[in-house]
């Protein structure tokens, strides 16, 4: 069964002065295929985030750092923006 991802909701002025906590790169949104792969791997219980710890949650979107390395979680159309938070996506692009 494949979950519809709803399209997030980021306002476009927040987006703009968004930047990575840890480099200072800018973050753009994440692309509803991508969401979708890491959705799927929540559900198989296989993402883990910064701090090593499951990501159980569904992801409602994602911003990217700008060099694909991180993803910061958008939950209930707000940006999670802690180092910590970040999922890598190393192997998963």
């Amino acid at each position: 069964m494949t979950e519809t991802i709803r399209p997030v909701n980021v306002d476009k002025d927040l987006l703009a002065i968004l930047c990575c906590p840890e480099t200072k790169q800018d973050v753009s949104l994440a692309d509803s295929s991508l969401i979708a792969k890491l959705n799927d791997a929540v559900s198989r219980g296989q993402l883990k985030n910064k701090a090593k710890k499951p990501v159980t949650e569904p992801l409602d979107g994602g911003l990217v750092r700008a060099d694909r390395k991180i993803l910061y979680p958008i939950r209930e159309d707000i940006p999670v923006m802690l180092i910590e938070e970040g999922i890598p996506l190393e192997g998963l692009l």
